[in-house]
């Protein structure tokens, strides 16, 4: 499935922007949403992952700056940022991933082409 990512943009330290992102069809049913970032010369990081219960979770490094949401009935997931810093300069990414009723991982479902957010000093 191709999630579509939007809400990027140029912005100064400090500000805060929200992403969007969303995907076709039915309902996703014990889907993980959430959201990657990778930066020029640098590894893809986990900025923050939803459960279809709401359980959100973040790296110790974002937690009270980044906040996730989902609208599981409309396939969407939300990703406010807060207080901006030229490091959280990336290209981030959406996706979705299946899981098993026991919780275990099964496939990734969904990936979204990813939205540039750039943070100016």
């Amino acid at each position: 499935v191709q999630l579509q990512a939007s809400g990027g943009g140029l912005v100064q330290a400090g500000a805060s922007l929200t992403l969007s992102c969303t995907a076709p069809g039915s309902p996703f049913s014990r889907v993980v949403m959430g959201w990657y970032r990778q930066a020029p010369g640098k590894e893809r990081e986990l900025v923050a992952r939803i459960s279809a219960d709401g359980s959100a979770n973040y790296p110790d490094s974002l937690k009270g700056r980044f906040t996730i949401s989902r609208d599981s009935a409309a396939n969407a997931v939300h990703l406010q940022m807060d207080s901006l810093k030229p490091e959280d300069t990336a290209v981030y990414h959406c996706f979705a991933d299946k899981y098993d009723r026991s919780g275990t991982y099964l496939e990734e479902i969904g990936w979204g082409k990813g939205t540039q957010v750039t943070v100016s000093s």
